[in-house]
């Protein structure tokens, strides 16, 4: 198990009680946001599509990588790494 620090957008801080980072420890990117989900109830439901991908409008990326370059939910991590959480944001004219 590792510990890592998972950096938490401001639209997803309400469910995590105003918190901006959060310690968890996991052996891989997918086991950790399911540990947010039973420690913060309705946080899994905002990332994960029924608990089995990232959200398509929503970016994880494991210290500069993007989960999705590597083995998605499934990405290892290691002591130290952050974990960040990142909506997609969109616009228009």
């Amino acid at each position: 198990m590792s510990n890592v620090t998972v950096k938490i957008p401001t639209p997803l801080r309400p469910i995590t009680g105003g918190k901006s980072e959060v310690k968890m420890e996991g052996a891989t990117v997918g086991e950790v946001l399911r540990k947010m989900d039973e420690q913060f109830k309705g946080f899994g439901e905002r990332v994960l599509d029924e608990g089995k991908n990232v959200k398509r409008f929503i970016n994880v990326f494991v210290n500069e990588d993007n989960i999705r370059d590597r083995k998605e939910l499934e990405t290892e991590v290691k002591n130290g790494d952050t974990i960040s959480i990142l909506p997609s944001i969109a616009g228009g004219v």
